[in-house]
């Protein structure tokens, strides 16, 4: 697997244009995904993120402590290659929150921040003596980014909360499915990323409030919420008609017609003719033209009512024809079709390199690593990647200088076993 090194975010790298987010300080105390993520997304154009982390455990110190992605799926060298994405342009503070001195160094980095992310349970930091509203007393101009399964408040926020279950609560799980089956998760946690995203939207719009009133303020972020607003027409269908919609496989109800359709060659072919004048290049294609000339196939709402007749006559066409001979008609015809990707086609794909979607990473062993380039593409502030993602409290040391401390208060609060890493 190889990508293109000639990156657009290393020609961005070259130039002396600062991140869309530089100067801003972010305090990153989530784990996993959802809090990560978001961070990283602001670490990304330019944020300083500075990410704490438990110290390890004495008795195992190789593999416990710091955040449990390090340790997620599969290990290079005992580290997760997710790790090198969702952790890259942070540094790391191995620091135990549970304990009052800890809770007072993160007081002290607050001070400092302008957000603040976290993603444990509703009343963690309370317990720990770091309420936001405490924290924002501290430092008014403080943005905090709560991010949890449920929400702050209502009768399920002290219920642990994970992506999967927030995207069958959202609404989701029950859509994705052949009907009459058993529904299916979609294969990365999505529910973790579209709340992450959300909360980075809300952080953006919150420092626009700030740069116009010098104040911060909470965000609460939900990730079953953030699932049920991409839930699109599902609840007001509900409300006026009563219609609970079911799972469609891999069509779309209500709209035609938009499908998988199987090919001579085993693969299939996703074609989206549900757009009235592509509708009728696409039965043209087909040797259908009486199917796009018939007047009650017009619009979409004719479509829908006939989409078994659509979907029969357009699967007998690709049936007849290898994926590429498909693709290649319908790519005249202006008509989108595209087929379904495994992440070796990926790898493979010119689009994805032109793009810059293949980024090259250059290890600190020396070793390559291919990982997702950065999204979106700004003109002005692209963004970049600065700095690989930390060892387990790599930069403690640094960061507690910055707060004052001196070498043997830092070395005192090592032996108590309050901070861990750094050099």
């Amino acid at each position: 697997m190889s990508g293109d090194t000639h990156q657009p975010e290393a020609e961005a790298a070259s130039r002396p244009s600062a991140g869309a987010l530089d100067g801003i300080k972010v305090l990153e105390l989530g784990q996993l995904i959802a809090g990560p993520f978001a961070a990283r997304t602001l670490g990304d154009f330019g944020a300083e993120v500075l990410k704490v982390e438990t110290p390890p455990d004495p008795r195992f110190p190789r593999t416990s402590g710091g955040d449990p992605l390090r340790r997620w799926r599969l290990l290079k060298d005992g580290t997760s290659v997710w790790w090198q994405v969702q952790s890259r342009n942070k540094r790391s503070l191995a620091l135990d929150l549970k304990d009052p001195e800890a809770q007072d160094i993160v007081r002290s980095l607050a001070l400092d921040a302008d957000v603040l992310i976290e993603n444990f349970r509703p009343g963690a930091l309370e317990g720990w003596g770091l309420a936001p509203a405490d924290l924002l007393e501290l430092n008014p101009r403080l943005i905090v980014l709560r991010i949890s399964g449920y929400g702050q408040t209502g009768p399920y926020r002290d219920r642990p909360g994970f992506g999967v279950v927030a995207e069958a609560m959202g609404g989701l799980r029950h859509l994705t499915a052949e009907p009459g089956r058993v529904p299916v998760r979609v294969g990365v946690s999505i529910g973790d990323t579209l709340a992450a995203l959300h909360g980075v939207i809300g952080i953006l719009m919150a420092l626009q409030h700030r740069h116009a009133s010098g104040r911060g303020q909470i965000i609460d972020v939900a990730l079953y919420e953030a699932v049920f607003n991409c839930m699109e027409s599902l609840l007001p269908e509900y409300s006026v008609f009563g219609v609970v919609r079911g799972p469609g496989g891999s069509a779309l109800p209500g709209i035609a017609p938009t499908n998988a359709y199987l090919c001579a060659d085993g693969g299939y072919a996703i074609i989206a003719g549900n757009g009235d004048s592509i509708f009728k290049r696409l039965m043209a294609v087909i040797g259908r033209a009486d199917l796009g000339a018939d007047p009650g196939l017009a619009d979409n709402t004719g479509r829908v009512a006939r989409v078994a007749e659509i979907d029969e006559a357009i699967g007998q066409w690709a049936l007849q024809r290898k994926v590429t001979e498909v693709l290649s008609a319908l790519d005249v015809a202006s008509v989108p079709a595209g087929r379904i990707y495994t992440v070796a086609d990926i790898a493979a794909d010119p689009h994805y390199r032109a793009r810059g979607m293949l980024a090259q990473l250059k290890m600190d062993d020396g070793s390559t690593l291919t990982v997702p380039g950065i999204v979106p593409k700004l003109s002005a502030t692209p963004g970049r990647h600065r700095r690989n993602a930390p060892e387990l409290g790599q930069d403690t040391d640094q960061v507690l200088r910055e707060l004052g401390l001196t070498g043997e208060q830092i070395a005192g609060l090592k032996r108590r076993g309050i901070v861990a890493g750094g050099s």
